[in-house]
């Protein structure tokens, strides 16, 4: 039996985006979980190559595993209908709505062009500068293709170890208010773990709420609140690209294997509406440059010159609630008090903000000695280029 336009717009996608092949990098090697992306690109291909009782098979085996999976539902609706009469569209059994039809179509389109377009090797995330030493893992989220990147500390350098389908914001991405159902884009981090048995069923096997807003958004005049990474609905495998209320969504199975990636108060999750690759001879120029600035900035404050220190501060610094006057003349009393002093920074991290080549958020461990007093504080402070000059726009505690 011919398939006709069976699945036309899955297979127009596999076809345009070369998906139809055979199955290449699983989603995620390291936790050798369930991977529907490669399950779809077997089902599409039999579909392709008119092996229609194969593909209702490889189908049938994939809800075994994944009964709540309504895309592959409804792919195994229409190759039961396909039987009888041609079909001319995805989703040819009756009482399939318009929306949910658009939905299951942009998450297919997702998944596929996920596994299509995978970054070439010798490419690394722009955004991911530098891991500190206690940074084992860092998550990226490209906004636009629906997906979360999982990158180990490999000796300093970010390689990529999972990546899993996502769902964002009803309204998309850039969050500026309070219930405007959007994903926020920026540098955060996972603050805490919460687990399923404190939370309603809504989000599934878990969350990890992130620190939205950031210093960065409160200086923009952003707010809301309870931005997650979280679980799927028990009866939902996953949900269509756009339809949280601005958190970041995963299947529950996903969820779980991130939960071996996630360390509160640690793990940095870079949200933006691309993932910037480049070759790793320029990632490595770029944060040896910013390295070279930073230990400008530290030579300079352990020197004691003043106007040396504070030209690293940019005209409309501030420091959570002080300005740039009330930092200077609190700089000028506390380097004036000190005969000699020593700074050491460990742990340094270090982050471009995504779709800003202007903006850097940097962390590190600050160890403070002097004749009169030692600490030591976790610091961050936000960088900004301004006229081909790195400045300091904000320093607190993180």
């Amino acid at each position: 039996m011919k398939p006709g336009p069976i699945l036309r717009l899955i297979h127009i996608a596999a076809l345009l985006l070369g998906l139809a092949g055979a199955v290449s990098w699983a989603a995620a090697p390291e936790t050798h979980q369930i991977d529907p992306e490669a399950a779809l690109q077997a089902i599409i291909a039999d579909i392709r190559d008119n092996r229609l009782d194969a593909a209702l098979t490889k189908t049938d085996a994939l809800l075994d595993l994944l009964p709540n999976f309504r895309l592959a539902h409804l792919i195994r609706g229409d190759l039961l209908l396909a039987r009888v009469r041609p079909l001319d569209s995805v989703g040819s059994v009756d009482g399939v709505s318009a929306a949910t039809l658009a939905d299951l179509r942009d998450e297919a389109f997702a998944r596929l062009r996920a596994r299509s377009e995978r970054p070439a090797d010798g490419l690394l995330p722009r955004s991911l500068l530098r891991l500190s030493t206690d940074q084992q893992h860092a998550v990226v989220v490209d906004t636009s293709r629906s997906r979360l990147y999982v990158f180990r500390n490999d000796r300093g350098l970010p390689r990529l170890v999972a990546d899993y389908y996502v769902s964002q914001g009803k309204e998309g991405s850039e969050k500026w208010r309070e219930g405007d159902k959007r994903t926020p884009i920026g540098v955060y981090f996972v603050t805490s773990s919460i687990p399923a048995a404190e939370l309603p069923e809504f989000y599934g096997s878990g969350a990890f709420p992130i620190n939205y807003p950031n210093e960065w958004d409160r200086r923009l005049g952003r707010d809301g609140y309870g931005i997650w990474l979280h679980g799927s609905p028990p009866d939902t495998y996953a949900r269509p690209p756009r339809a949280s209320d601005g958190c970041v969504v995963l299947a529950n199975q996903d969820l779980d294997a991130l939960s071996g990636f996630v360390t509160p108060g640690q793990t940095p999750v870079v949200i933006g509406n691309t993932i910037d690759w480049v070759p790793a001879a320029r990632w490595l120029n770029e944060r040896k440059a910013l390295e070279r600035h930073l230990e400008t900035w530290r030579r300079d404050w352990e020197s004691r010159d003043v106007v040396r220190y504070l030209a690293h501060y940019a005209a409309d610094f501030r420091s959570d609630d002080v300005d740039r006057a009330g930092w200077e003349s609190q700089r000028r009393r506390i380097i004036a008090d000190k005969t000699w002093l020593r700074v050491r920074l460990s742990n340094l991290s270090m982050f471009r903000s995504p779709g800003r080549e202007d903006l850097i958020v940097v962390s590190f461990d600050q160890h403070f000695e002097s004749d009169t007093l030692n600490s030591t504080l976790r610091k961050r402070q936000y960088w900004i280029q301004r006229e081909g000059r790195w400045q300091i726009a904000y320093e607190g505690q993180a």
